[in-house]
């Protein structure tokens, strides 16, 4: 069976801040972080360029069954031409060989100019039954860990998705700290915009004042309490985080990351993830998840308080 052709992660992105998305595209590989900073970049792209549907639909198979996830994607609603679908863990679909090939059968008859993002979580060996979605597919992206330096570039580009440029060097120095180790990188780059003492640019010397990054002693009670349905208990343990120097853009990355990982996808904590994903359904997962995004957006749009929005995307997620 022939493929759908493979590309690159970051010409996809350049392509997509353009305003340019493929009408579907399979996301797999081993290296869960980069998929991570992937779709943040690809949804915020999207958002920018689609202002009138700028959330993503997240369905999940076993929740959502072939004819739901086709009428996300081929749907034409009266008040939005274009809609992004993720479509998380396709993997479980692995099952039913008559659903994958309903599924393939259908992305390869897109409608309009809608996305469909097929999503395939890290397993132990290639699945060989899904090649009918990665055939049908307009594209597909095997998410490799990163060399130093494309590892290097998508942190440059990150960076300036933020409204920040770096000075030389200052990657670099960021990169030898987190011993290029995808996660730890993308994590602490979430916190240099904080550092950076006119808003705009960030320098070695900022860079350099980090510690080797290591999560707080007090994140994951906070998770904890996120997971378990405590929004009082982690409003408070919120508090103390910041007050103890934990940055909002990185308790914000956690946050997602957390639902995510309850959405089958790669999480820093996954025991935590477990606990929320058997609290909450997918659905309410993707709902939650939108409440992330939203409340991120509406920090770096400059439409909400960092901390305010934090504390309301907390209390949506720990929420039911």
């Amino acid at each position: 069976m022939r493929l759908a052709a493979s590309v690159d992660g970051l010409a996809v992105l350049d392509a997509a801040g353009k305003g340019r998305f493929p009408a579907s595209l399979y996301l797999e590989g081993p290296d869960e972080a980069v998929k991570t900073a992937f779709l943040a970049e690809f949804r915020r792209a999207w958002a920018a360029a689609v202002p009138d549907a700028p959330v993503a639909h997240i369905l999940r198979p076993g929740e959502n069954d072939v004819d739901e996830i086709l009428s996300a994607y081929q749907g034409i609603s009266m008040f939005a031409s274009r809609e992004l679908t993720f479509v998380m863990g396709v993997e479980q679909m692995t099952r039913s060989e008559k659903n994958i090939a309903a599924l393939a059968e259908g992305i390869a008859r897109p409608a309009g100019e809608s996305c469909i993002v097929l999503i395939e979580s890290m397993g132990d060996s290639y699945r060989k039954t899904l090649d009918p979605l990665r055939g049908a597919v307009a594209a597909r992206w095997d998410a490799q860990p990163l060399d130093r330096r494309t590892l290097l570039l998508w942190g440059t580009r990150r960076l300036a998705a933020m409204g920040f440029t770096a000075e030389a060097g200052a990657l670099d120095s960021l990169c030898d700290a987190c011993e290029a180790e995808t996660l730890a990188f993308f994590n602490e780059l979430s916190k240099l915009p904080a550092l950076s003492a006119d808003g705009k640019h960030v320098l070695k010397s900022e860079v350099e004042t980090l510690t080797r990054p290591i999560v707080g002693s007090g994140v994951p009670e906070y998770l904890a309490a996120v997971a378990q349905g405590k929004p009082g208990l982690a409003a408070q343990r919120l508090g103390r985080l910041l007050a103890a120097g934990e940055t909002e853009g990185g308790l914000m990355f956690l946050l997602g990351n957390l639902v995510a990982g309850a959405l089958g996808t790669w999480s820093v904590h996954r025991d935590l993830a477990a606990v929320l994903g058997r609290r909450r359904d997918a659905r309410s997962l993707g709902r939650a998840l939108d409440a992330v995004y939203r409340a991120e957006a509406a920090w770096k749009g400059g439409r909400a308080d960092s901390v305010a929005a934090l504390e309301q995307a907390t209390r949506e997620v720990a929420g039911n």
